[in-house]
C-alpha cells in the first residue's frame, strides 16, 4: 500500500488509442507511475483533470475539437493546484515551442524520444523541474539571438484572443461549417459569425483560407488537416 501511495499519478491525453495504450504499458512496467486516466481529446482532458487531479499530464498537441496548447492553457487556469504538464508531440517547430514556453508548461518531449527519456521527463517535471528534448532546447536557444523570422517566413505574431475565439479558430481551420461549430459549442450561428469576424479583424485576415494558414503557422492545427490550402 505504501508503494502505491508513492507512485506518481499520470493522466494521458492523446487521440490515438494505440499510442495511449503503449505509453500506459510502458509506465506500468516501469513501476513508478499510476495512470489514473486517459483522454482522447482536449475537452475530455480538462474534465478529467478537474476530477482526478493527476500529478502529471502527458499531453499531445494535435487533437480534434481542442488542441493541446489551448487544453494546457485552460487546465493551468482552472485546475487547482495546477498539475505538471508534459507536452509529448511529433512537432518541434518554433511555432509550437514558442507557445509552449509562453504557457508555462513543465516540459516538451518529441515522440521520437526513447522510452527512457519519457520516464525521465515525467519524473523531472514531477519534481518541479523543466524538461525539454535536447534537440528542442539546443535549437530554441540558438533562435534567441536571431531575427523573428527564418527562411523568408515570419513567425505568427502574438494576438490576444479569448478562449472561445481560439476554439472557433481551430474548428474553422479544420473545415467545420458555422452550423456544426455552433452545435458543438452550444452557441448560436450568429455568435459563431461574430467570433469569426472578430478573429479576422484582430489578425487582419479577410477569408477562411487566411485563418487556416494562420492556424497552421501558429501551431493550432497540423498542416495535414487542411492540405488543400495554399
Amino acid at each position: 500500500m505504501k508503494n502505491m501511495m508513492n507512485k506518481i499519478t499520470v493522466m494521458l491525453t492523446e487521440d490515438h488509442a494505440i499510442v495511449r495504450e503503449g505509453i500506459r504499458a510502458l509506465l506500468e512496467v516501469e513501476g513508478s507511475f499510476e495512470v489514473v486516466g486517459e483522454a482522447a481529446n482536449g475537452l475530455q482532458a480538462i474534465e478529467m483533470a478537474q476530477r482526478l487531479h493527476p500529478s502529471v499530464i502527458v499531453l499531445d498537441i494535435a487533437m480534434p475539437q481542442l488542441n493541446g496548447l489551448e487544453t494546457a492553457r485552460r487546465i493551468l487556469q482552472q485546475v487547482a493546484p495546477p498539475p505538471r504538464i508534459l507536452i509529448l508531440s511529433a512537432h518541434s517547430a518554433d511555432a509550437y515551442v514558442k507557445q509552449v514556453i509562453s504557457l508555462g508548461v513543465s516540459g516538451y518531449l518529441i515522440k521520437q524520444s526513447s522510452a527512457n527519456s519519457l520516464v525521465r521527463a515525467i519524473k523531472e517535471v514531477h519534481k518541479g523541474k523543466v524538461f525539454y528534448s535536447p534537440s528542442i532546447a539546443k535549437h530554441w536557444k540558438s533562435q534567441q539571438s536571431k531575427l523573428p523570422y527564418r527562411t523568408g517566413r515570419f513567425l505568427p505574431r502574438v494576438v490576444n484572443m479569448t478562449s472561445r475565439e481560439r476554439e472557433v479558430l481551430q474548428r474553422v481551420a479544420e473545415g467545420e461549417p458555422n452550423k456544426k461549430i455552433a452545435a458543438e459549442l452550444f452557441i448560436s450561428i450568429k455568435t459563431v459569425e461574430k467570433h469569426r469576424q472578430s478573429l479576422m479583424n484582430k489578425l487582419n485576415i479577410h477569408d477562411t483560407a487566411g485563418l487556416t494558414r494562420y492556424a497552421i503557422s501558429a501551431g493550432i492545427i497540423e498542416n495535414s488537416v487542411q492540405c488543400t490550402i495554399v
